[in-house]
């Protein structure tokens, strides 16, 4: 039985988010965003080539704000579509800016998109209490519910798998092995 998650493999940057950020509950609206984008582009691929390439994102994004991000235009998302540092496809790009609008509309309407996001777990989280990576997921009720209701605002690249991407990633769920030293239970 594997005491730690085995997940993050020996991938120095793989293991400093599985150490640092990942199952910690992020309240940082800023924060929540941009693992929004970044799940997003994810889709279709692994988070090891999200997660080197996010230093690029975020020059590329305007470090993820939305205020910024609503702004651009065709020339910004042909520009985007030359830079080999992020991930180049358009629909994810147009995507980026469609949700920006919405997250916006979001902190408006609640105050916060923290206070919005985590009311799919009721403002807790979810304790998977995981014994091997195999049991691990790739969605539950709540992403479920969360895929259609973003979806339903016109949410793009929100599917299931995504949203339960980001709640792992935003400590909205704790999928850490019971046995790893990042546990938020230990």
């Amino acid at each position: 039985m594997d005491t730690k998650c085995s997940w993050p493999g020996t991938d120095e940057l793989m293991i400093q988010y599985h150490n640092n950020e990942w199952g910690k509950p992020l309240h940082d609206d800023q924060k929540l965003f941009e693992f929004l984008i970044l799940d997003a582009f994810q889709a279709g691929l692994s988070w090891r080539t999200i997660l080197h390439k996010r230093e690029n994102f975020r020059k590329a994004f305007s470090n993820f704000d939305p205020h910024k991000i609503i702004q651009y235009d065709e020339d910004k998302i042909e520009e985007l579509m030359q830079d080999a540092g992020i991930i180049r496809n358009r629909l994810k790009i147009k995507s980026t800016i469609t949700n920006a609008l919405l997250f916006l509309e979001i902190q408006k309407e609640y105050g916060s998109f923290d206070q919005y996001i985590w009311q799919f777990t009721n403002g807790k989280t979810i304790q998977n209490n995981i014994k091997s990576t195999a049991e691990i997921p790739s969605h539950n009720a709540e992403s479920d519910e969360m895929s259609k209701i973003l979806k339903k605002r016109g949410f793009k690249f929100v599917g299931t798998t995504i949203c339960y991407a980001f709640m792992q990633a935003s400590g909205m769920i704790n999928d850490h092995l019971c046995t790893c030293p990042q546990n938020n239970m230990l």
